[in-house]
C-alpha cells in the first residue's frame, strides 16, 4: 500500500534513494522495483531486518532491475550518516509526526539530497488526526507515538525554509480514516473490539484485491477525508 504517487518523484533507474523511517519497507520496495539504489533507514532492528530480508528475496526472484540495489541502515533522522548531496531522491513517509525536533530532521533531509533532487513527505492530515487525538489519549501518548498535528501550511513553511520548493500536494487513504476513528473510540489496545477488526479485514481485502470501484470511490473521498497529507518537493539549485 503506497501513500504517494511514485511517478511524481521523477525516480529513474540507478537513482540513489533514501527512505527515512522505512519501517516495513513498502516504499523502499517500490523504489527497488523501479531500479533505484535504495537505503532504507530505520531505528527499529526488527523492522529493518524483516524489510532487508524481503528486499533480498525480491532481488533473488528477479523483481529488481540490475540498475538497483538495497541496503538497510540503522540510523537517526536527526543525524543522517551520509555526506551532503548524496541522494537523488528522499522519502519521508509518516515519520516527521514522531520526531520532536522536526526542523532538524527536515534540514537533514535537505542536506543529503542533491540540488535539483526531489523528495516526498507524508504526514497525518490535520482534521482526521485531530479526531483521533480527541477520541484517545493513548493514540498519541504511547512511546513512539505522534507528538504533533500538522497543518499543511505549517509543514510547507518548514520544508521551504530548509531549501525545498513545493511542487504539489495530495491527500491519500480516505478509507483508512474511519478505521482509526473506530480504534480510538473503542480502545487502541483492544484487539477484541468487533468493529475495528471487521473494518481491518475490509481494508486488507481492499489492499489485496484493489477493486476498481473502491479506487474511484476513495479518490473522490480523498480531498475531504484523506488520512495522509502528501507534499512533493524539489531541492533548490
Amino acid at each position: 500500500m503506497l501513500t504517494f504517487n511514485f511517478d511524481r518523484l521523477s525516480l529513474k533507474p540507478g537513482d540513489r534513494v533514501i527512505d527515512i523511517g522505512a519501517g516495513n519497507g513498502r516504499h523502499s520496495f517500490e523504489a527497488l522495483r523501479r531500479g533505484a539504489w535504495v537505503v532504507a533507514l530505520d531505528h527499529e532492528p526488527e523492522d529493518l531486518a524483516t524489510a532487508t530480508a524481503m528486499a533480498a528475496a525480491m532481488v533473488s526472484a528477479g523483481e529488481a532491475p540490475a540498475t538497483g540495489g538495497y541496503r538497510g541502515v540503522s540510523g537517526d533522522a536527526l543525524q543522517l550518516p551520509f555526506p551532503d548531496a548524496y541522494f537523488d531522491r528522499v522519502i519521508a513517509a509518516e515519520v516527521l509526526e514522531h520526531i520532536s525536533d522536526d526542523r532538524r530532521a527536515i534540514h537533514e533531509m535537505a542536506r543529503v539530497v542533491r540540488p535539483g533532487g526531489t523528495a516526498v513527505v507524508t504526514v497525518p492530515r490535520w482534521f482526521p488526526e485531530l479526531v483521533c487525538w480527541a477520541l484517545s489519549d493513548e493514540y498519541h501518548r504511547k512511546p513512539g507515538g505522534h507528538v504533533r498535528i500538522y497543518r499543511g501550511t505549517e509543514l510547507r513553511a518548514k520544508l521551504e525554509s530548509a531549501g525545498f520548493r513545493c511542487l504539489g500536494t495530495q491527500h491519500s487513504h480516505a478509507l483508512h480514516a474511519p478505521y482509526w476513528w473506530l480504534k480510538c473510540a473503542l480502545g487502541i489496545s483492544d484487539e477484541a473490539a468487533v468493529l475495528p477488526r471487521l473494518y481491518h479485514r475490509f481494508l486488507v481485502w481492499d489492499i489485496v484485491r484493489r477493486p476498481r470501484g473502491l479506487r474511484v470511490f476513495e479518490s473522490i473521498l480523498n480531498p475531504v477525508l484523506g488520512k495522509s497529507l502528501v507534499l512533493y518537493l524539489e531541492k533548490a539549485c
